[in-house]
């Protein structure tokens, strides 16, 4: 949500960001209306709700021949009470509606525009050439006996997959790498649930215009499937104060996702690259709103490191507002390149989203630990993905050789025990499964 006193006091600045998103400025003039009535309703009914609670004491006190004229009155004032209740409650829903449509306060700098709009950063590393025609990361998961998309379809439907052998032992060495990756940075470890209560999923922001993309278990359950751990990370904390007295909160979750995919039919059906079920080790901070822009630096360095390390060749976007999440005020993107698709494809992103979601979830702290003294202030949440399955991907495809066989990250081979080169499975020197 919106911080309101930002809404009263800057319109100007919030009608900007709204159309640097591609949203009609109109909506903050709807909002700041809508404000308006439900805090003059509000206040309506609190007069009145004071006026009765005065008037009831009156009547408590007054003569016996006095009281049967002062309940009449009564009984007329509770029912203009009830009548500004619901006047009240009316107006904070036409509110909550009209605010909704805000979405958060895109960071100055961010490009305005829409997906195409970003703004590149860097590249780094040398983009992988070959001198035989390159397999793509299906092709060499199959013939490496590493990827099964077919029999994912026959047990799931499509855009369903099992990694086998060498494909899931790669998966577990990649989390695991990006683990000992965040725990050397100060991450706390959690595996957390991937089933939430829509008030988490609202307050993370992922119930507005993407909701389509949601799972929900409807009926009995009334529970969302989340499509990354940030959802769960971020109502760790709801309804609390935390103490940030020491630095901020950071956590590394390591989760199954799930996503519809919706509206993507016809783009990436080949392969793990867009798919309904991966996991994911994320990245959720809980910090100051003056620090978050510093620390939202701190982890694009951190993902930078693990793609730097695992050898691929990679840029740096500074995403566009109209191709944000409501809840992020900025994203940078980390796209890979995908050798047979000649493009950089993204692998990472990580999102400031100031106090946009903390406001949602009540999520506050102390600015100051004075003893039972100081007021509370809500935090910023930021997140960032550390290693997803997407990355076998690039992987794959970048460290391929001709006989199908592809080269492990130096890196990665400590998880691999040892592994250096994983191998057809009708490779000679293929033991146990391409190395598996």
């Amino acid at each position: 949500m919106i911080d309101l006193a930002l809404l009263r006091d800057e319109p100007e600045l919030v009608r900007q960001s709204q159309a640097a998103r591609g949203n009609a400025p109109e909506t903050v003039d709807a909002a700041i209306e809508a404000d308006r009535s439900r805090r003059a309703a509000l206040a309506a009914f609190e007069e009145l709700r004071a006026e009765q609670n005065a008037f009831g004491k009156q009547v408590a006190k007054a003569p016996k021949d006095e009281k049967a004229a002062l309940v009449a009155q009564a009984k007329d004032l509770a029912e203009r009470v009830k009548q500004a209740q619901a006047a009240s409650n009316e107006a904070a829903e036409v509110a909550a509606d009209a605010l909704s449509a805000i979405e958060n306060v895109v960071v100055d700098g961010v490009p305005a525009g829409g997906e195409d709009d970003f703004v590149e950063l860097r590249r780094v590393g040398e983009t992988p050439t070959f001198d035989f025609e390159p397999r793509d990361h299906l092709a060499i998961g199959e013939l490496l006996g590493a990827i099964d998309m077919e029999r994912g379809a026959k047990v799931s439907g499509a855009r369903f997959y099992f990694l086998t052998g060498i494909g899931a032992r790669l998966e577990i060495a990649l989390m695991n790498l990006a683990l000992d990756k965040a725990l050397g940075a100060g991450f706390t470890p959690m595996i957390v649930p991937t089933l939430v209560r829509p008030e988490i999923m609202q307050g993370t922001g992922f119930l507005g215009k993407h909701a389509d993309e949601v799972y929900h278990l409807d009926k009995d359950d009334d529970l969302y499937l989340v499509g990354t751990s940030e959802v769960a990370l971020a109502g760790y904390h709801s309804g609390e104060i935390v103490d940030l007295t020491r630095g901020a909160l950071r956590y590394a979750g390591w989760s199954t996702c799930y996503r519809r995919e919706a509206g993507s039919y016809g783009k990436d059906t080949r392969g793990i690259i867009r798919v309904h079920q991966f996991n994911k080790l994320e990245m959720f901070v809980y910090t100051t709103p003056e620090d978050a822009e510093a620390e939202h630096l701190r982890l694009v360095a951190l993902q930078e490191e693990m793609l730097t390390a695992l050898g691929l060749s990679y840029r740096v976007i500074d995403v566009a507002a109209g191709d944000l999440g409501s809840s992020a005020a900025r994203k940078y993107d980390i796209e890979a390149w995908v050798p047979t698709q000649g493009a950089f494809r993204e692998l990472t992103s990580t999102s400031n989203c100031t106090t946009f979601q903390a406001r949602r979830l009540d999520i506050r702290h102390r600015p100051e630990a004075v003893e039972g003294a100081a007021k509370t202030q809500h935090v910023a949440t930021l997140n960032g993905t550390l290693a997803t399955t997407r990355w076998i991907v690039a992987i794959l495809e970048t460290h391929q050789q001709e006989d199908g066989s592809v080269r492990v990250p130096e890196v990665l081979r400590p998880y691999l025990g040892g592994l250096e080169v994983l191998r057809p499975l009708n490779s000679d020197d293929a033991a146990g499964g391409a190395g598996a």
